[in-house]
């Protein structure tokens, strides 16, 4: 597969939602800047739980592994991000642009819900959306959870960088794997999980929102509980030095490395650690 398959993709997609819990249901949103596709799961009167995925080829059906053990006590709420790998669909040129746009954005996708506010949870890229939102609309986030999320309280580390760049010029399949692999550090990934990265290169995408790292200020001044966890083997920064840097700034955090895990590992992986820690966090 030289070239993006829609077909290849909407399989491989459905391949990794059949590990969701059985009675996981799909819900199209309408909101201005297109229809935003949801993967939903838990008891419908449960308090409301976001997930956002990470960038590239993430989408929300990486939440497989944690979607039953969060269900339990809320109402999962997984969200394909507009205009990236998945199921939502842009309305036109009429996407997110801005920061100011995924607020708005999630705002729209709350309300058509009927969620007033949220827990909330993001990984990698997600993460850093979460963080975002947290910080501009704080009254509609309960509780954050963040997944080794990326430019929220350190940059990329070079390497990562240098290795991600041949995906990102030229997306195939098997720059997509041997980029994966890479960071993985030869740890095996799930394969259908891993199909569904390779499937998704070359989709249609539009260019994601990026922007600086929260500034200090703002972080000292969030009053959410914040829930950091992050990847030990992560070659996408140093865990130890973002964990030291958001317990510096934020005034209601709790911070957790978990050892021998890669970045992209997360969130399709369920070591016991990360599901007590979720679980915990979230309350019951």
């Amino acid at each position: 597969m030289s070239a993006y398959d829609s077909d290849a993709f909407q399989s491989a997609y459905d391949k990794v939602m059949a590990k969701w819990p059985a009675e996981r249901e799909a819900i199209r949103v309408s909101t201005p800047f297109g229809t935003t596709y949801v993967n939903a799961c838990g008891p419908p009167d449960a308090p409301p739980l976001l997930l956002l995925p990470g960038g590239g080829g993430a989408t929300s059906a990486s939440w497989y592994a944690q979607a039953a053990d969060l269900a339990r006590n809320r109402r999962v709420l997984a969200v394909d991000l507009i205009g990236a790998p998945g199921r939502s669909e842009p309305a036109g040129d009429r996407h997110p642009r801005t920061v100011a746009d995924l607020s708005a954005w999630l705002d729209a996708l709350l309300d058509r819900l009927g969620v007033e506010a949220a827990d909330m949870g993001g990984h990698s890229y997600g993460g850093w959306i979460a963080l975002q939102y947290a910080l501009l609309a704080p009254a509609r986030v309960r509780r954050l959870f963040l997944l080794d999320p990326t430019q929220c309280f350190a940059g990329f580390k070079a390497a990562y960088l240098l290795h991600a760049l041949p995906m990102l010029l030229r997306p195939a399949p098997h720059r997509v794997r041997a980029f994966l692999e890479w960071e993985s550090g030869g740890v095996p990934l799930d394969p259908d999980w891993l199909h569904l990265q390779e499937a998704a290169a070359g989709f249609p995408s539009v260019k994601p929102v990026t922007g600086p790292r929260p500034k200090p200020d703002a972080l000292r001044g969030l009053e959410v509980p914040v829930l950091l966890c992050l990847a030990g083997n992560s070659r996408t920064h140093d865990a130890r030095d973002v964990a030291a840097r958001a317990g510096g700034l934020l005034p209601r955090v709790e911070t957790g490395v978990l050892p021998r895990i890669s970045h992209h590992a997360l969130p399709q992986s369920a070591p016991a650690e990360l599901v007590r820690r979720l679980t915990d966090f979230l309350g019951g």
